[in-house]
């Protein structure tokens, strides 16, 4: 994550006031993809548990529709790949041993 303070790559610098509108989007996957005149296309999916008696149905439900540029699509993916080296960073580290406390 990068520091609040610090502006975007270049001269864009992101509006704090945006920051407590925008919308959190959950997803399982990518349900299906594509492009049309030199936009990329993505449908966001996320599973939906549904008690059916005593069992349960899994119902697929479209949570986004992405639609960007081919440079905002390459930027998301470097985001992505960084976020993911620092997930697997984070997973080769040994656990911390939790102090104890003493009152």
């Amino acid at each position: 994550m990068t520091d609040p303070e610090t502006p975007a790559q270049g001269p864009v610098t992101i509006s704090s006031s945006s920051s407590e509108r925008a919308p959190i989007i959950y997803f399982d996957g990518a349900s299906c993809f594509g492009h049309h005149n030199g936009a990329i296309q993505i449908e966001l999916a996320a599973n939906l548990l549904m008690p059916v008696g005593a069992a349960v149905r899994v119902d697929v439900v479209q949570t986004a529709h992405l639609r960007c540029s081919v440079a905002a699509a390459l930027a998301l993916r470097e985001a992505l790949d960084k976020a993911l080296a620092m997930y697997k960073q984070g997973q080769q580290q040994p656990a911390e041993e939790i102090p104890t406390v003493k009152n």
